[in-house]
Parts: C-alpha cells; sequence; structure tokens
C-alpha cells in the first residue's frame, strides 16, 4: 500500500507539472471560413490548398445533442482533415447554440428551412444542381428525412451511426425516451438544457465517468496523451441547448412512435416517404455502438428507394467512427472514394 500511494504521489506531482505547461487547448483547428448565416445557424467551407477530386461538394451536418468541432478534434485524429486530403471539397453546418428565444423553432425550421436554404446556397454558389450529403447520428436521421422529401437536389447521401428504427430495446436510451414526459420538459423549460442530455448518455455507462480518471493517471506524465484527453473533455463539455419544440416532436414522432420508419411522419403537411429517397446511400454503422444499436441504423436499408445502397460495418464504437485510428486510415478514404465516383 505505501508503495502504490509513493507511486501515486509522485505520479500526481509530474503530472501537476505537466498541466503547468499545457498551452491553451485547441479543437476543431482546420482552416474553414464562414460563407452563410441564418439567424444562430452558420455554414461554414473548409479551405483547400489544392482542386478537388471530387467536382460536387458536400455538405456534413452533426448532431444537434452535440457540437461538430469532434468531427475535426486534433491535426491527427480529423475526419473533416482527412476527407479533404482525399479529395473532397467539405462544407459543414453548425447549428450554433439555441437559447430560450429559439424554444419554438421546430423540426421544420431546422430540416425545410435551414438545412434547405444551405443545401440551396452550396448549389448556387457552386453552379451545380446537386450536391453530396452526409449526415451523422441525429444529423444522419435528419439528412434521410431531407433526402425523402428533396433527393432531386442530392446526389448521394453517407450517414454514420444513425438511427432510423426506435422500435428497439437494446439500449436503454431507446427505453427512458419512451417514458419521459417530454411535454412537461418542454413547458417547464423552454429549451433543454445539453447538461440534462448529457447526464442522460452518461447514465448509459455509468463507470466510465469514473474509469477515466483512473485511466488518464498513467498518462499524466506524457503530455500529448494529456492533450488528447483534455481536447476530447473540451468537446464533450461544450453542451448547446435544445429547442423545446424541435425536441418534442424528435422525441414523440421518432423515439416513441416510430413514425419514420412506418412511414407515417409528417413535415410541415407531408408525408415523409422513405422509398421517395432515391439517390445513391451509404450507410455506416459501429459493430460496437452502444447508444445507436446496429439494427436501428440497418433498418432503413430495406425502407429506402435507392438502388445503389451500401452498408459499410465500422468495427469500433459511437465516437470512434470519427476520433479512431481506424477512422482515419480506413474509413474516411473508403467514403471519400464512394463519394468521388458518384461525382
Amino acid at each position: 500500500m505505501m508503495e502504490e500511494l509513493t507511486s501515486t504521489t509522485q505520479k500526481l506531482a509530474k503530472g501537476y507539472d505537466t498541466l503547468q505547461n499545457m498551452e491553451d487547448v485547441q479543437v476543431a483547428t482546420t482552416p474553414k471560413e464562414l460563407v452563410w448565416q441564418r439567424d444562430k445557424v452558420k455554414l461554414y467551407h473548409y479551405k483547400r490548398d489544392t482542386p478537388a477530386k471530387a467536382k460536387i461538394p458536400v455538405l456534413v451536418s452533426f448532431a444537434m445533442l452535440n457540437r461538430h468541432d469532434v468531427l475535426d478534434l486534433q491535426p491527427d485524429r480529423s475526419l473533416m482533415k482527412k476527407l479533404l486530403e482525399e479529395g473532397l471539397d467539405v462544407y459543414i453546418m453548425d447549428w450554433g447554440y439555441p437559447t430560450k428565444a429559439d424554444r419554438y423553432l421546430t423540426m421544420e425550421d431546422y430540416i425545410d428551412g435551414y438545412m434547405n436554404d444551405a443545401v440551396d446556397f452550396i448549389r448556387k454558389s457552386n453552379k451545380v444542381e446537386k450536391i453530396h450529403k452526409m449526415g451523422i447520428c441525429q444529423g444522419g436521421t435528419y439528412s434521410m428525412i431531407y433526402a425523402s422529401l428533396y433527393p432531386e437536389k442530392l446526389q448521394s447521401l453517407t450517414t454514420y451511426v444513425a438511427p432510423y428504427d426506435f422500435d428497439t430495446d437494446k439500449c436503454m436510451l431507446f427505453t427512458w425516451t419512451k417514458y419521459i414526459d417530454v411535454d412537461a420538459m418542454v413547458d417547464s423549460m423552454g429549451t433543454i438544457p445539453g447538461e440534462m442530455i448529457d447526464s442522460s448518455f452518461g447514465m448509459l455507462k455509468p463507470s466510465m465517468n469514473v474509469s477515466k480518471y483512473f485511466g488518464v493517471m498513467d498518462s499524466l506524465e506524457d503530455k500529448d496523451k494529456m492533450m488528447n484527453f483534455l481536447r476530447m473533455e473540451k468537446w464533450k463539455g461544450d453542451l448547446p441547448a435544445i429547442p423545446g419544440e424541435m425536441y418534442r416532436k424528435y422525441i414523440k414522432d421518432l423515439f416513441r412512435d416510430n413514425k419514420l420508419i412506418k412511414g407515417e411522419l409528417e413535415l410541415g403537411g407531408r408525408k415523409v416517404d422513405l422509398k421517395n429517397m432515391t439517390v445513391p446511400f451509404l450507410n455506416v454503422y459501429a459493430t460496437e455502438d452502444s447508444i445507436i444499436p446496429n439494427e436501428s441504423t440497418l433498418a432503413v436499408m430495406k425502407a429506402i428507394g435507392s438502388k445503389d445502397k451500401k452498408e459499410y460495418a465500422f468495427p469500433g464504437g459511437h465516437i470512434g467512427v470519427f476520433v479512431g485510428g481506424k477512422s482515419q486510415k480506413e474509413l474516411a478514404p473508403a467514403v471519400a472514394k464512394w463519394v468521388t465516383d458518384r461525382s
């Protein structure tokens, strides 16, 4: 016990020295420029030093529950940077930080409004009729809905770890959402605090928030490993609120009533028919995903109207799709080639 205590004390002392000499923790450092904005929603265009191999640009949409910075966490763990290196011309949506003034924004506002306006801006500025669309997690679900309503504007659709069929009990998150009093939450708070959403995800694996600090003890002397840890912690702590009315429909119509896969979802008075999603489709899922069950992601393959459709099984977890080593070495090049071949 004395040896363990002495060793731990030495690690803490050296770790203190390491942290004292740390520079500011920076994420999302790949150069990009703001090219469009509507209300709090912004559109950025990543800068390229060389012409893109794919002549048709790509629009990426991340989930609204977290920031898109995890897609560009650091130079050697950046899905966006790797897609650029593989020859894609990439734009990314920034959903911003909703406030109580945005409590009445709906799913229609985000899909028919902001997303569609951004697509039209890219089409017009690049003088193309169609663009490639990519969506991650909730952003993938919304991109699928968009592609079902506006297939004529898309050249292809790629989604990563996105839920489509919510009729499963393989994940506690899917079970909880069927029983929460979403009306009371929205009516009382207006917007749903990001901290509340984060605590829900934390309860999926309660030990993880404790065990990660035991693991970091062995990295206190390694500045690079510590910086990796701090970048991820900075991203995890950056928690936008969710507009109440959009959240109400998201929980009720998707998680609770499973209307998308059933063909019963309505957006702005129109039925969202997945058979109308006829553009080429690449469906990326994580084989060890503990947040979005594989059966939820894969169920869409039989529901859509696309003839050119492919599954990509990523050997890892939900977040590993964006920041893992295999994401850089294997996934990003494969996705870029699939998109380029359809440009």
